[in-house]
């Protein structure tokens, strides 16, 4: 049986009668720093991913969808700073994953990891849907199956060619998405100033007459949209110093994304603002981005907008296969998915035969409705959300060794915020419909069956990740500088 540790370096395999010596897999190259990882983050959150909601939350709350965009990044912040600390514990690939594993034993770390793939298997082929239906407005005689299969090829092109490549196309996709928001925010602003009939500056923010309630509602609805601080925590060992970087960049992502997510509505709402958003029609609704820039910007501006939406589904969807190709990496590093997936190329120093599973599975996009898809994502989330945050309290407060952090402040950082952001969670995860529990519940059975056949019923423990025998400045060369460690 061979053996891993946690960098994913095969050892020599003794067989039965005789010894078989190997080489040193090769291991992913370590390209990104912080401004790379943040903007991965951030293009994984698509910062114009809030006309994708728009109209239905605003319709949910009255238009009060900035102050629900603020519950919601003060409810998604507990849970990034739980993937922060474990992130600063065990800076390798795998997310949720690798923390529920290493916190609660290899069976939970399993269903964990098996829950969050609904989520990253389902966000690219999310893209790839929006980016179709969104090339058919412009290009109605082009069927949504055309545009959605290129844009699959094209992210599986960039995700073997390597993780840099990978980051610089990000990166102008980012600057792309940014540039047209950031001009939607100045066209609306200097329509709301020449509009006597504009609401107050803080109207947005105030409850309206149906008071907490539909607030907390479009909340549920707009957490899904900070996604991108998981994605951040896949990229730990692609990452030059990950003990300081990928910490930072999580918090970051989060932050950057919500203060995006709360301006652009906040600009919206004082640009156009409905007497009664349970009135507009539900074409507008669907289409409130395209609608919105139409209003501020004109037709012109509004076919802009199409485009750099476009973008940023396809920057989004190339992040999202990247990091749910290092979650299969992962997975089949350990052993507990077939051996392949855990397999490096020697040329490009990626995980080749993660990256065309998962582009395999992405093609599901031109079959499955956009519902379908959503639903899933927001299952398998909260759910990997949930773990995260009890695996902290574990980790810290109720470590395997017995020395666990114990001071009044550490109880709060590691014991009290993070099951908080428990709470929140869990509470959101009930707020799903019952048939998204039922595909749920199906997908977790498979995932038991797959465990209790690798395990021969349980009767065999299930392979994890040793850390004891991993150098320090193997992981992380700042490790190596006691100063470092005070200054992540």
């Amino acid at each position: 049986m061979l053996e891993t540790d946690a960098h994913g370096i095969l050892s020599a395999v003794r067989l039965k009668g005789e010894n078989v010596s190997q080489q040193p897999a090769p291991q992913l190259k370590r390209a990104l720093g912080l401004v790379g990882i943040t903007l991965f983050g951030l293009s994984y959150m698509a910062v114009g991913t809030v006309f994708t909601t728009y109209g239905i939350v605003n319709q949910v709350t009255d238009g009060r969808l900035p102050l629900s965009y603020v519950v919601a990044l003060i409810t998604m912040l507990f849970t990034a700073l739980s993937y922060a600390a474990m992130v600063h514990k065990f800076p390798v690939a795998g997310s949720a994953y690798t923390y529920a594993q290493q916190s609660y034993g290899g069976t939970a770390g399993f269903l964990t990891g098996w829950l969050l793939l609904l989520d990253y298997l389902f966000i690219p082929m999310l893209n790839f849907l929006i980016l179709g239906l969104y090339v058919g407005t412009q290009f109605p005689s082009i069927p949504m199956q055309i545009p959605a299969f290129i844009a699959v090829v094209l992210v599986y092109v960039f995700n073997v060619l390597g993780i840099k490549l990978a980051s610089r196309v990000n990166m102008v996709i980012v600057v792309l998405a940014t540039a047209v928001v950031f001009v939607f925010g100045i066209l609306a602003l200097k329509m709301a100033v020449g509009d006597p009939d504009a609401p107050g500056l803080l109207e947005p923010f105030l409850f309206g007459a149906d008071g907490f309630s539909p607030i907390l509602t479009g909340a549920g609805i707009l957490a899904l949209s900070f996604l991108g601080f998981d994605a951040v925590s896949t990229l730990s060992e692609e990452a030059r110093h990950p003990n300081r970087d990928i910490p930072r960049a999580i918090i970051l992502t989060t932050l950057l994304g919500g203060g995006i997510f709360i301006l652009i509505s906040w600009v919206g709402a004082m640009a156009y603002q409905p007497e009664n958003w349970a009135t507009v029609p539900q074409e507008m609704l669907d289409s409130a981005g395209v609608v919105l820039a139409n209003i501020v910007g004109g037709e012109v501006f509004g076919v802009i907008m199409v485009f750099a939406t476009i973008a940023g589904c396809l920057g989004s969807g190339l992040a999202g296969q990247v990091s749910v190709s290092r979650i299969l990496y992962s997975m089949g590093r350990d052993g507990i998915l077939p051996r392949p997936l855990g397999t490096l190329s020697k040329r490009f120093k990626t995980p080749v035969v993660a990256t065309t599973a998962v582009s395999i599975i992405a093609l599901s996009c031109l079959f499955l409705s956009l519902d379908q898809v959503a639903f899933m994502i927001s299952f398998g989330a909260l759910a990997a959300f949930s773990m995260v945050n009890l695996s902290v309290i574990r980790t810290y407060l109720f470590p395997k060794s017995g020395d666990g952090v114990r001071t009044a402040g550490g109880v709060i950082r590691y014991g009290l915020m993070p099951l908080i952001g428990f709470v929140l969670c869990i509470w959101l995860w009930t707020s799903l419909e019952p048939f998204t529990w039922v595909i749920g519940a199906i997908w977790a059975a498979i995932g038991v069956a797959i465990i209790a056949a690798k395990t021969r019923f349980f009767s065999r423990p299930v392979p994890k990740m040793d850390f004891s025998e991993v150098d320090p400045t193997e992981l992380d060369p700042d490790a190596a500088d006691p100063d470092a460690v005070v200054r992540s």
